[in-house]
């Protein structure tokens, strides 16, 4: 419980950092890395054959109701509620085409368009960033401060349940 709810911290204190950031996303991003990658204002992604997604239904557990808020408001309820249920991983561009990823760009380019993006909004005045960003995160911020512990345990206790157990243990089994 100590990790999730210490995980769920960072994730909350960077979707509600009052300043512009980004993830550059190198390679596969999926569960936690997706998370992470979620938290950020823009998600930048090289192009090729990696992977991202939320695939923990796939392993008989739910994403956490933090990262499931945060998905819900940046692609939109019906293309979370189909990530979320299928578990299927997706490519770059299936991502871009979603809002998952704001951009998809070559390997090499990959930092520095990010540091771009992040420079050209940081060069506003950061009053108007500070207050749009605080209407934006408003509502996830409220229901995770209000149920998120409660789900947290619910989301814990999925980890340990049998069926989990050997689902975990064959996919461990894969690597």
């Amino acid at each position: 419980m100590d990790f999730i709810v210490s995980f769920n911290r960072v994730i909350l204190a960077t979707y509600t950092l009052p300043m512009p950031t980004a993830c550059a996303i190198a390679g596969h991003a999926t569960g936690g890395g997706n998370i992470i990658a979620l938290a950020s204002d823009l998600r930048f992604m090289a192009e090729g054959k990696k992977r991202i997604g939320l695939n923990e239904v796939t392993l008989g557990v739910p994403v956490p109701y933090l990262a499931d808020l945060i998905l819900r408001q940046v692609v939109g309820d019906r293309p979370a509620t189909e990530m979320l249920f299928g578990g299927e991983l997706m490519s770059a561009d299936q991502a871009l085409r979603i809002g998952l990823v704001d951009a998809v760009v070559p390997e090499p380019d990959l930092e520095q368009s990010a540091i771009q993006k992040v420079a050209a909004l940081a060069a506003h005045p950061p009053s108007g960033f500070t207050e749009i960003k605080a209407n934006l995160v408003e509502s996830v911020r409220y229901l995770y401060e209000r149920k998120g512990m409660e789900k947290d345990k619910k989301f814990v206790q999925c980890w340990f349940l049998p069926e989990v157990q050997d689902l975990l243990k064959k996919a461990a089994e894969k690597f």
